[in-house]
């Protein structure tokens, strides 16, 4: 599960008044909030900017409201996805999983969807990310980093941008994909998983499949 990173900028004051320009690596927002006030407690530190994995600049103010209101909302974010397929009668069962965080506490949420007009156990795949991604809009997910877990290597693969997709279909869902991340400006991350690690969302896809609807909210201790 990914936190929200910031690198931190600012110039420091020599006793010859002359400023150096520093910098850190990538640090966790609570880790640049306490880097932040031991800087500014100093006396030293002048013109110190936040820079978030996109680009975006903060000042301490900022970056602490940011990191405030996010406690409140889901965050930490990892998804897990899977489609099955059935060709004779063109359905597909999508199922996913989503483990977040909401304040102090950890939950899973596991969703399945009976999925029509499908032509491939490909075209499944894509189906189940995107119906992925309208639960995360469901639940709130805005403006966050999110790691998409799932063993669609091919479809995980295209959306990194290192494989090309060559049929329409699949082509039209990855257009919808990505203007999906976009309009819930994700900072997406895509790992590819063996099978055997996602027997979560490929059960919940079978569910579908077998008319088993699926929609549950649990508190993890």
């Amino acid at each position: 599960m990914r936190e929200m990173k910031f690198r931190l900028e600012w110039k420091h004051k020599l006793k010859s008044n002359e400023k150096i320009s520093c910098s850190t690596e990538w640090v966790q927002g609570e880790t640049a909030i306490v880097m932040g006030e031991e800087l500014e407690a100093g006396g030293k530190c002048s013109e110190l900017y936040f820079y978030d994995e996109k680009g975006v600049t903060w000042n301490l103010r900022e970056v602490k409201k940011l990191l405030t209101e996010i406690e409140e909302e889901p965050h930490e974010v990892t998804v897990y996805f899977d489609g099955g397929f059935i060709k004779d009668s063109a359905q597909a069962g999508l199922g996913v999983v989503i483990y977040f965080q909401q304040g102090k506490k950890k939950y899973r949420l596991r969703a399945n969807k009976l999925f029509f007009e499908i032509e491939t156990n490909n075209e499944a795949e894509y189906a189940a990310f995107h119906y992925a991604l309208n639960l995360l809009d469901e639940l709130g997910v805005r403006h966050l980093p999110c790691e998409f877990k799932g063993d669609a290597q091919g479809l995980l693969k295209q959306l990194e941008g290192e494989w090309p997709c060559y049929e329409d279909v699949l082509n039209r869902w990855l257009d919808r994909i990505e203007e999906k991340i976009k309009v819930l400006d994700l900072n997406p991350t895509f790992t590819v998983i063996p099978r055997k690690d996602n027997k979560e969302a490929d059960k919940l896809a079978n569910q579908a499949l077998e008319g088993k609807e699926i929609f549950s909210k649990m508190l993890l201790l």
